[in-house]
């Protein structure tokens, strides 16, 4: 009876391993959705020459394709769109200021270029 108790314990804790996310594959598939979040509005600028309109388009493209990225998370995770959407649009922009505000820093103070 206790070994029998004991086997069903040990299928169990097994289907509960099994169950568990695997954390390769989940950092392939971040390392995969910001390699591809950042090509879009990388490729959206390459074409553009004119510095002004470039500035321009870059956020509209990059928030388009966070907006994008939030609704399909929120489809296939059977979430609420409108809090994902924000939530997503709102993360991207707080790293891309960070983003910004280090390069400035860096170019600023530590990585000159001497001739």
């Amino acid at each position: 009876m206790k070994r029998e108790m004991t086997d069903r314990n040990d299928e169990e804790k097994l289907m509960e391993k099994m169950k568990l996310p695997n954390p390769y594959q989940a950092a392939f598939a971040s390392a995969l959705s910001f390699s591809i979040g950042a090509l879009i509005p990388l490729l959206s600028a390459a074409f553009i020459t004119d510095y002004k309109i470039r500035l321009m388009v870059i956020p509209i493209v990059a928030t388009l394709a966070l907006t994008t990225f939030g609704l399909v998370g929120a489809v296939l995770g059977k979430s609420p769109i409108l809090r994902s959407c924000l939530r997503i649009v709102c993360g991207g922009f707080v790293a891309m200021g960070v983003t910004f505000g280090l390069t400035k820093l860096l170019s600023s103070c530590g990585l000159q270029h001497y001739e």
